[in-house]
């Protein structure tokens, strides 16, 4: 029986869209998205932990972390801090319907006016251990490009060359250089046009990618229109993957 497992990557721009006194919160509509797209593991970025001032704003802000508000009724929700500002702390979350076996961080900040970071959770899926990097690249290219190699330092580190791995995220990268460099890992994705995730309302590139090592990819979408134009400035992209036996 083939396996598949289905991965989505969702920057959900803190549960908040607009600015000032137009902003608005979607957080509530972000969960109910996290129902509707029945995957195996959400990866999300620019998730709030806490933030006190948005919380004294908005009337209906939740009581829980986002991540854990989030994780619809039998995922697990693991979280960790990139950024760390003046009334709260933001990162990088991953939502799990298969057991987490355990999760680490590791800090990617190239310089002191970005703080990014690497989600590592070790997951187990139909009996198997993959290895789930969920991470968030900084906006000028020259730092991207030492996150990518420090990325695939932390793989030949920290993960055996046989596990199977997925590396979900916002890359903010829409030329070759992402592709050149995870194949150059081992890893791969379904290539297909089409697939752009920013910004939302008008989608011109493909920030967000998913890869993966030791599985076949199978499909690429991306859900545009409608609500997720409005949700965040992200689009969130869907990926699907064959799994060997194990």
């Amino acid at each position: 029986m083939t396996k598949r497992l289905r991965v989505v990557s969702y920057n959900i721009h803190k549960g908040v869209r607009g600015i000032g006194p137009a902003r608005r919160l979607e957080i509530h509509n972000l969960g109910q998205a996290m129902a509707h797209f029945d995957a195996d593991l959400v990866c999300l970025q620019e998730v709030r932990k806490v933030h006190r001032r948005e919380e004294k704003y908005f009337l209906h802000w939740p009581k829980l972390p986002q991540a854990e508000f989030l994780a619809p009724p039998g995922y697990a929700a693991v979280y960790r801090s990139n950024a760390f500002t003046r009334h709260g702390e933001h990162g990088n979350a991953l939502l799990s319907r298969w057991p987490v076996l355990g999760h680490q961080h590791e800090d990617m900040s190239d310089h002191r006016f970005e703080q990014r970071g690497l989600l590592h959770t070790e997951v187990a899926v139909y009996g198997q251990s993959v290895h789930v990097l969920v991470v968030h690249l900084g906006l000028i290219r020259s730092s991207r490009a030492r996150q990518l190699d420090q990325l695939c330092r932390y793989l030949t580190r920290e993960i055996a060359p046989t596990a199977p791995v997925v590396v979900a995220g916002d890359f903010n990268e829409w030329g070759p250089m992402v592709a050149r460099v995870m194949q150059q890992a081992g890893l791969e994705a379904m290539q297909k046009n089409g697939c752009a995730t920013f910004p939302s309302r008008l989608p011109l590139f493909q920030l967000d990618h998913i890869y993966a090592r030791g599985m076949r990819p199978v499909s690429l979408t991306v859900l545009r229109g409608g609500q997720w134009a409005q949700m965040s400035d992200h689009l969130p992209l869907i990926a699907e993957f064959e799994l060997p036996p194990p």
